[in-house]
């Protein structure tokens, strides 16, 4: 009988992991990369199911990056106001092997800063939930809906109720079924035949969110098919999440935003420095924009947004955050307009799922990086969501300053000499 591969994390099912791995004809032993245990796996293990080795990624430091930002509260009602404005001048981390990436950033920094720094502003801030109750007919989804708007004020009282049971009650693992760090902000929900989709929106403070969200949004089903039963509501299944909620794809439904955290990143981009520091026309750029949203549209991409993928997920490997989040952070959409003065750059991006606590973020490396950009505290996450933006738009400035040279031979060179060091 073949020995079960075991996902616990104690030594001895690491070891035993390990030494399987050892056996295998594939294995390198000249590039031996199994944990030495200088990191304990009793701190590494509730990171990491089937802990077995690790991976080291080069982490390279950009910036300064000259930028203004926004300190925000979210109402009860899920609007967000803006309370200040602050600048401040901060080193970006980017975990990658993407040669040129790192190169690219610093001049679009550069760029930016020399025509004034880049402004960024939050739009909207809540993680979504989309669960699924399926009934019979469309009959019993649309009067169900209606039952779910009379009672959403209740429900809301319900689960944002300090004093809920369900907060303190701890199930077998330690965990209370209900999070207090999440709040609803609102119900809606959507008829698609017989199923009504039912959408929580909340608010989850410094963390990203999601563990709060699947978590608050399983007691709040409990909650309405127990309070509904009554009325004769009887869905023939519940799901969880069923792909109205936005989380770790791309959607059209959110590429506005309404999940996770909206955040416009703009500069303008003078004359002498497009030509000096960048080596372009305006013209090119306004020239490259039509161009590639014709090509956009063909395809069926959102916008001509080049390469705002490869900066989040850079960020997001230096900062501890969940990896699959990159497909919804980095739906961008970039325009182009000419000015005076030169150009506006402006980068939006819909659904940046980031958080400051919880997950990865509390390992020592992206501990030491979020510090780095002063993202600890109140109002860290709405700050790194805004650091990540404007990095974002720098990172796209170069690029498409690149793209937009003649026959794009500087976007070529830089190829050919930063990501040719590799081959």
């Amino acid at each position: 009988m073949r020995e079960r591969w075991s996902h616990r994390n104690h030594k001895e099912a690491i070891a035993s992991r390990q030494a399987r791995l050892r056996q295998l004809a594939g294995w390198q032993a000249d590039s031996e990369c199994l944990f030495d245990w200088a990191v304990k796996s009793e701190q590494m293990g509730r990171y990491q199911e089937c802990l077995t080795g690790q991976v080291v990624l080069p982490v390279g430091v950009v910036g300064p990056m000259d930028i203004e930002l926004g300190r925000y509260r979210t109402s009860e009602d899920g609007d967000v106001e803006e309370m200040e404005r602050y600048r401040d001048s901060l080193y970006v981390p980017l975990a990658h092997t993407e040669g040129g990436l790192s190169t690219s950033m610093l001049r679009g920094m550069q760029a930016t800063a020399e025509s004034g720094g880049i402004r960024t502003y939050l739009l909207h801030n809540q993680m979504t939930r989309d669960c699924a109750f399926v009934f019979s007919s469309a009959d019993h989804a649309v009067a169900f809906s209606r039952w779910i708007s009379h009672n959403e004020s209740a429900l809301r009282e319900w689960v944002n109720d300090p004093d809920n049971p369900l907060k303190s009650t701890e199930s077998g693992d330690g965990v209370s079924p209900l999070s207090s760090h999440a709040t609803l902000l609102a119900i809606s929900t959507r008829i698609v035949g017989p199923v009504c989709h039912v959408l929580y929106r909340f608010h989850t403070g410094e963390a990203c969110g999601p563990n709060m969200t699947t978590r608050n949004a399983f007691s709040l089903n409990r909650e309405i098919v127990e309070r509904s039963s009554s009325m004769g509501y009887r869905p023939l299944h519940v799901f969880l999440e069923a792909n109205l909620g936005g989380d770790k794809k791309p959607s059209y439904e959110y590429y506005a935003g309404g999940h996770g955290k909206t955040v416009l990143a703009t500069a303008t981009l003078t004359d002498a420095v497009l030509h000096h520091r960048l080596h372009i026309q305006a013209s090119a750029l306004q020239e490259l924009e039509w161009v590639g949203l014709h090509g956009a549209h063909v395809s069926g991409m959102q916008s001509f947004a080049f390469t705002p993928a490869s900066a989040i997920a850079a960020i997001f490997a230096a900062t501890g955050q969940d990896l699959g989040m990159v497909g919804t952070s980095s739906m961008a959409h970039g325009v182009v307009k000419r000015v005076p003065e030169g150009v506006t750059f402006s980068l939006q991006l819909g659904g940046i799922e980031v958080g400051t606590v919880g997950g990865g973020t509390s390992l020592p490396h992206a501990e030491a990086w979020l510090n780095l950009m002063g993202c600890k505290g109140p109002g860290s996450a709405e700050r790194l969501a805004q650091i990540i933006a404007g990095a974002a738009l720098a990172l796209e400035v170069s690029a498409a300053s690149s793209m937009a040279s003649r026959g794009s031979e500087n976007f070529f060179r830089a190829h050919l000499e930063r990501g040719g060091l590799r081959s």
